[in-house]
């Protein structure tokens, strides 16, 4: 059996996010590093924790005329 590593599902979903794309994860390890990237690149993303995992939305950026 395969094992990915943390850090590479991470960059994966950040990478989800940074193209629009809604992400879903389990494991708490796994949120943090998202979180952390998120605040790292200053994305805009909802995030709507269960108990059973997280959902990371990414918003709109509101444009101003």
């Amino acid at each position: 059996m395969l094992i990915m590593p943390q850090s590479r599902i991470r960059d994966e979903k950040i990478n989800q996010l940074k193209s629009g794309q809604t992400v879903y994860a389990e494991s708490s390890e796994l949120i943090r590093l998202i979180k952390r990237d998120i605040a790292k690149y200053h994305l805009h993303v909802h995030c709507d924790q269960t108990n059973t995992g997280c959902w990371f939305m990414p918003l709109q950026e509101k444009i101003s005329s």
